[in-house]
């Protein structure tokens, strides 16, 4: 189990890093033209750059303090967070009537919670 949650793990900080660096590395109004991002429209710049942030940090979480074994506890609370930003995601793609990304966001929140609570309980560093 505990191979299976690294690649877990491993997958999600390799999506949510890309994801945060793309956010935090371009402007608005280029995260705009991609027709997979008209969601940024809705969104302040400072707020797409927080999102960002949040997802490239959660992404280190999730890896660095199991790696180093410095303070495990922040890979379950890493996971919690990013789960809680597909949440948001999951809201705000069905306020807008995106059907496609809601299920992406959705496997996306499952397999965070996964990390989190096996993480936290049965199989914790």
């Amino acid at each position: 189990m505990n191979v299976f949650l690294w690649i877990v793990a491993g997958v999600l900080a390799a999506f949510f890093l890309a994801a945060g660096v793309t956010k935090l590395s371009q402007s608005k109004a280029k995260l705009g033209e991609n027709p997979q991002m008209g969601w940024t429209k809705d969104f302040s710049a400072g707020t797409l750059k927080l999102i960002g942030a949040a997802e490239a940090l959660g992404a280190l979480g999730l890896i660095l303090p199991g790696a180093l074994d410095i303070a495990p506890v922040l890979v379950p609370l890493a996971a919690t967070g990013l789960a809680v930003i597909m949440l948001g995601a999951i809201v705000v793609h069905a306020r807008r009537k995106e059907s496609q990304p809601i299920i992406l966001n959705a496997v996306i929140l499952v397999l965070a919670l996964v990390v989190a609570i096996f993480r936290f309980g049965p199989n914790s560093f």
